[in-house]
């Protein structure tokens, strides 16, 4: 019989079908090694007597998929529920985190004038460009630049 290269080169195309069949859409390099497994097992064990080589081939690659398949599917029920227990932990602490943050945050701005936080609101909630706030508020692109600055400065010192 000839030498495997040969062989597995032969056969990649019914590798590829095979996983095509059983809608295989990720982790493809996973699958198609155990296919290539799977046929060098079979090819190993084939004998000429027993019949034609790629119905056995096809058979052996398929059921290696399968059992990749059942096997990824077990790991993924057994460790699955674990991470979204650690996820909703971490979630809870983020959110417990968050709220303290965002009392100094308000605290913070509130402490600043009208025309600080009116700044911010247009920067940071309305989305304007410098350019537009520096029209909006009659001075200089340049101006809005500074006085993003000493905001931001400002609100920087009152959350350490």
């Amino acid at each position: 019989m000839k030498r495997f290269e040969e062989v597995l080169l032969q056969f990649e195309p019914m590798i590829s079908a095979a996983m095509w069949s059983l809608n295989i859409y990720r982790d493809h390099d996973q699958y198609r090694q155990a296919a290539r497994i799977a046929l060098w097992r079979a090819w190993s064990k084939y004998e000429e007597e027993r019949g034609d080589f790629a119905p056995f081939a096809y058979m052996s690659i398929r059921g290696a998929i399968l059992d990749e398949l059942k096997r990824e599917n077990r790991y993924e029920e057994r460790e699955a529920p674990l991470e979204d227990e650690i996820l909703n932990v971490l979630a809870n602490e983020v959110t417990a985190a968050e709220d303290v943050w965002s009392d100094r945050i308000q605290i913070a701005i509130s402490e600043l004038s009208i025309a600080e936080r009116q700044l911010l609101s247009w920067i940071f909630i309305e989305s304007c460009s410098l350019k537009f706030c520096a029209e909006r508020a009659g001075i200089s692109v340049s101006g809005i630049k500074k006085r993003r600055e000493r905001v931001m400065r400002k609100l920087k010192e009152k959350l350490q």
